[in-house]
Formats: C-alpha cells, structure tokens, sequence
C-alpha cells in the first residue's frame, strides 16, 4: 500500500464466466490526489453513446428515468456499504444543490458489492437515510458498469450537453478539480452561474473525508472468498460451524475471530452465543460492514480500544462505552480517534447469534 495514499481502496470489476463480481484493490490502480491530471478521459472500451444505455435501464429506485436531454450529466457509479462511496456523498449532494436548477443532473447508478444491497428496498432506505434525492438506477448485473467501462466505487462521469463523456474519474479526492470540469460543461451549455459562487463543502461523521496521512490499514473481507490477515490459531473453516479462540497477539492488520461462527464465501455468521471480532489497525477511523439475523431482530455489540471503552473516540454508532445496535446492513461507524494515531486494536464484541461480519474498512 503506498503510504502517500491515493484513492482509497478501490473495486476492480472482474467479469467471470458465472457474470460480474467486484474485488476491492488494496494498492492504488488510479492516480494520487495531488495528481493534475486525476480526472482523465474515458475508458477506452466505454460507450459512445453513454445517455441511450439508461433508455430502458430499469429498476429506478424513485419514479422513472429523468430526462438527460441537453442536460450537463454526473454518472457516479457506487455502493451503498462503501465507505469510498460514502465519503463522496456530501459533494454530490452539494453539486445537486448548487447546480441542479443550472442545468446539472446528477444519475446514481448503485452497482452492489454484497448480496444485501441487491435488495432495491434496503438501497431505498439506504439513500433516504444517506439525503441522496437524485435519480438511482439498481444496476444488479453490472449492465450500465459494463457499458460505461467503469472500473470502481466511486467511479464518476462527467458528460456534457451533446452527451460526450468530458471527463471520468474512479475514487476519492480531487472534488475541486471536480467542480470546476462541471461548472465548464454549464458554462459551455449556456448557463449564467454568476449567482453560484464556490464555497467549501462541509463533512462530518461517517462522510468526513479519511485521514489520508495516517491511514496503514486497508479493506479487509471477512468472508473466505477475499479473506487476507486472519490469525486465529486454527484456520478457517468453509461453510461449516467451528469455534475460534483468539490469536496469543494480532499484528498489525490482522484480525481473529472469537466463539462459534460459520464462515460462507461474503461473511461471518455468528453461530451460538456470544461472539467476537477482532483487528490490529492504524488508522483515525475503523468501520464495520455487519448484517442483522435472518429474523430481522436488532443485536447489540460493544467497541474496545485496546482493551478499554472508546470515550471519546467512538464512532458515529457507538457510545462512550462502545455500545451500538446493528438494526439494518450497512456500514458502521465504529471508531473515530481524536488524539495521536498508533497501532491499535478494536475489538467487537456480539450479544447474540445470526448477526453477519463482511468487512473492515478505516479512514
């Protein structure tokens, strides 16, 4: 992992035999931040005709298909599990804001990662509880990725009033830069932004962007099929029950399990019991992908520091004393340090079985 940092942990769209599965990189694929040149042309096995491929996309989480005629165009390509996506959101929504009565339309396509956010009712209460009010496409089966030749979350399009690709962009950063190609396509389609002036964009909570500094830990995927790190002292078992006893001590970025869990290609699932999850991490923020029982109940869990309730850095989801309830799939904000940043261990603890682990991810 470079430590000047790049994107974010990127996916990489991988098309098998069985159809389209995503990956996320732990190494950048794209350019640096600080790179001028961060907002590139289109992939060269993207569409032409970027605007058609929505005629007859279906399903649109709201309403139908908006009218993208003559209209300046931001495709954004996300998940709504990703903390890279996430973290992109309050420029989106801004950029609605500011410029969606100039002439912009901003078009998500939510191409899932896990098997949850295949469900257009769980992505609906996703972007209401997210604030995202733009048009959502479901895109299931990669069909619009593939055609746009995207290559991860989140990925951008900028396309202008003639329907020309103008610019793309996978990953964080670069929002700036951003603005400006958008605030050009307006310009160029006749539209006075005299009246709109720039202004930061403010984030916070699980949105705020990561502390690209300090950041040393990447993705990590709890299911077998993309697993790295674990450290129990008995390995894995595919699909079937094991109990797990804690590793003697977890190096950095390496995890264990605790208690009797079943461990299936996406996720954990929590067998009997209680349960714990572990991970040496360096990094200002931790987050949990967790999933609720198939009964649909809440489950409570608890966040240690080290050994010690978080107080003040605890996460967005939990308390003072590391207290959260998983009662949806998503994200959880776990951990949000204040104070100098080392190598850490976050422990989570489970109060009850048939709650689902799917990844660590840190900013």
């Amino acid at each position: 992992m470079t430590t000047n940092r790049s994107i974010g942990f990127i996916a990489a769209a991988l098309l098998t035999a069985a159809g389209m599965t995503a990956a996320c990189c732990r190494e950048a694929i794209a350019t640096t931040l600080a790179d001028k040149d961060a907002i590139a042309s289109a992939p060269a096995d993207a569409t032409p005709r970027p605007l058609q491929v929505f005629q007859g996309a279906r399903p649109w989480l709201e309403g139908t298909a908006p009218s993208l005629r003559g209209k300046v165009v931001l495709v954004n390509f996300w998940t709504y599990s990703c903390i890279n996506s996430l973290r992109a959101l309050p420029y989106l929504r801004a950029w609605n804001e500011r410029y969606g009565d100039k002439g912009l339309q901003i078009v998500g396509v939510h191409a899932p990662e896990f098997a949850f956010e295949h469900d257009p009712a769980k992505v609906r209460t996703a972007t209401q509880d997210l604030g995202v009010d733009y048009p959502n496409l479901q895109d299931n089966d990669y069909a619009v990725w593939q055609a746009f030749g995207n290559e991860g979350w989140p990925g951008f399009y900028f396309i202008d009033a003639q329907g020309r690709v103008r610019g793309y962009r996978v990953g964080e950063g670069n929002y700036a830069e951003a603005e400006g190609l958008i605030r050009k396509l307006l310009a160029e389609a006749g539209h006075d932004l005299s009246a709109v002036p720039l202004a930061p964009i403010a984030s916070t909570g699980v949105e705020a962007q990561a502390d690209w500094s300090q950041l040393r830990s990447p993705e990590v995927y709890i299911g077998y099929a993309k697993a790295e790190g674990f450290a129990a002292s008995n390995s894995p078992a595919h699909d079937s029950p094991r109990v797990y006893e804690p590793a003697s001590s977890l190096s950095l970025n390496h995890w264990d399990l605790t208690g009797s869990w079943t461990v299936k290609r996406e996720f954990a699932l929590l067998d009997k019991g209680d349960g714990a999850l572990r991970f040496r991490f360096h990094a200002r923020d931790a987050h949990a992908v967790l999933g609720v029982p198939a009964d649909g109940q809440p489950v409570r869990f608890r966040v240690t520091i080290d050994g010690k309730a978080p107080g003040a850095d605890h996460g967005t989801d939990t308390d003072a004393e590391g207290w959260g309830v998983i009662r949806q799939d998503r994200l959880y904000q776990l951990v949000r340090q204040h104070g100098p940043i080392v190598d850490r261990t976050v422990r989570v603890e489970f109060a009850r079985p048939g709650m689902r682990a799917y990844s660590l991810t840190f900013g």
